[in-house]
């Protein structure tokens, strides 16, 4: 036979794994040990799964959920929220979690934006329920999670629908599981499709790169909201069999983070430099046992230097970098726990974001697409089975995502010799405050909504706790008096909390390049130059 002539074969099948199986797995193989613990309360792998497989049938049965269906999903962390995840791929419907800070109407927005046809909301939030249940025609049912006048019970469902089949949905490798919100670089709500197949390599590749020593005997503590990273990592977690221990209130406790820690003999975390920086200098850090600890992972942001020397100082050698988007899972690099050093030398890879996952691969691209020489800056661009599927019914977005193949980051960097990556800067206006994207436009309209202000520019600048803090500079109308109490209680109810700007100044006008636009590279020159923001606390 010639090298050119076919073979003829079998049409390749796509089918995969349900995600939902994770649980299964574990079930079998521990069906008593700690599956999830949260407060007073555990629950073993048998009772986790027995309480995933009731949701699944009450989904089906009752609401007639199908494979395709969307399903947004509203609360702070709690074992519901955590099982509702499961329950979505069980029955083939696609998880679309929320961030629980939001406003009523981005609830709503975020609901319209997926087309979902159902809901599950903690009872804290019965203004978003109904926001997305008299706004989204499309909405036909909601479950709460605690009591609420919007919908029946969470747990009464699950007593109700205890032992009635639910069988894990067929999926094939591209079908949709997760819908991950991001806004990219436009500032618009954009839904990142994620996929069984694509999650079962990103939960492979957590666990390969990571991770790489977990056992099932182990435990992870989360101390970030599940709607985002920390929930990749938690599937990573059971489809390892290791315990999840939910943080008993909403806020972060850090003395109750090292006594768990210490409790429940904690290895691994998932966090942002923020966190992480509140929990090493902490003095209860000092107080507990946390020599359990073995991959102390952050992302979101970049960490400063000082901050991280003194985690490795209280932690030791345990911390784990990762670079990452919410379209590629995270999964673009690692830095792994021998690259991190208290001394500079040989052994500290400084400001680096660390090499290549695994199966992935990045390249440093100019405006062609073309790449680029070691050490010279461009955009980072990244290819591998980790990437999105694409953003769900928004072909315009795509075309701007992706080029020849390659998905584009936003981000700048560069990469030197050894294929060690570093960021230097973003294509766009984005910063990140405590582990949040921050879109400047977004709150750059909102402002502008005031009858007073006639321009304004949000941009963020660094900040030791937070890692940046907007700052928006305003001109007013003519004879305009607007104080900055005032405008940050006109936004109190237009945008989530997290989003406003720690600082309003208020300029005569607004530096503008030759055509126009304004230069926030003239207006960050001027904040560091005349040290405006020192006058402004």
């Amino acid at each position: 036979m010639s090298a050119a002539t076919s073979i003829d074969t079998a049409p390749a099948s796509t089918r995969v794994m349900n995600l939902a199986h994770f649980v299964v797995q574990a079930r079998r193989r521990q069906p008593e040990a700690v599956a999830l613990a949260w407060g007073e309360r555990s629950w073993s792998w048998a009772e986790f799964d027995a309480r995933i497989a009731a949701m699944a049938a009450a989904l089906q049965e009752k609401y007639g959920v199908r494979k395709g269906d969307r399903i947004l999903v509203h609360s702070p962390n709690c074992n519901q929220m955590f099982e509702a995840m499961f329950a979505c791929f069980r029955v083939g419907a696609i998880y679309v979690p929320t961030n629980f800070r939001q406003l009523p109407a981005e609830a709503l927005q975020t609901a319209r934006t997926s087309g979902a046809t159902g809901m599950i909301c903690n009872a804290a939030f019965p203004d978003h329920a109904r926001a997305c249940l008299d706004g989204c025609p499309e909405m036909t049912f909601a479950i709460a999670i605690g009591e609420a006048e919007f919908g029946p019970s969470y747990d009464a469902l699950v007593d109700e629908y205890s032992g009635h089949p639910s069988s894990e949905v067929a999926v094939d490798r591209d079908d949709p599981c997760w819908f991950f919100f991001t806004s990219g670089t436009t500032g618009q709500p954009k839904a990142t499709v994620l996929t069984h197949g694509q999650m079962a390599f990103v939960v492979t590749n957590h666990l390969c790169d990571l991770m790489p020593g977990l056992r099932p005997s182990d435990a992870s503590l989360v101390v970030a909201p599940l709607s985002h990273g920390a929930g990749v990592h938690q599937l990573a977690m059971v489809a390892r069999g290791a315990t999840t221990v939910l943080m008993p209130g909403e806020r972060l406790d850090v003395p109750t983070a090292w006594r768990l820690i210490e409790e429940w003999r904690i290895a691994t975390m998932f966090t942002v430099p923020t966190i992480l920086k509140l929990m090493v200098d902490d003095p209860s850090v000092s107080e507990r046992d946390h020599s359990s600890l073995r991959y102390v992972i952050y992302a979101g942001a970049p960490m400063y230097r000082t901050d991280q020397v003194h985690a490795l100082e209280k932690l030791g050698p345990v911390l784990v970098q990762y670079f990452g988007l919410g379209e590629v899972t995270g999964n673009i690099t690692v830095l792994p726990p021998a690259f991190h050093a208290p001394e500079d030398g040989p052994h500290a890879r400084i400001g680096t974001c660390g090499f290549e996952r695994t199966g992935m691969q990045v390249e440093i691209q100019n405006d062609a697409g073309e790449a680029v020489a070691p050490g010279e800056t461009g955009e980072i661009c990244v290819i591998g089975p980790a990437v999105f599927a694409g953003y769900y019914d928004n072909p315009e977005a795509n075309d701007k995502a992706f080029r020849n193949g390659w998905f584009r980051t936003g981000d700048l960097g560069h990469m030197d010799a050894e294929g060690f990556v570093y960021i230097t800067g973003r294509a766009s206006d984005m910063y990140i405050s405590g582990g949040s994207n921050i879109y400047p436009r977004e709150i750059e309209e909102k402002i502008l909504q005031h009858p007073g202000v006639s321009e304004v520019a949000v941009l963020g600048v660094p900040d030791p706790v937070w890692g940046e803090i907007g700052v928006a500079i305003c001109v007013l109308e003519p004879g305009g008096k607007v104080s900055a109490a005032e405008l940050g209680a006109f936004l109190n109810d237009r945008i989530a909390r997290y989003k406003l700007p720690k600082h309003f100044l208020f300029w005569p006008e607004l530096p503008k390049s030759a055509y126009g636009k304004v230069s926030k590279k003239t207006l960050r020159e001027e904040l560091s130059r005349n040290d405006l923001l020192s006058s402004a606390r």
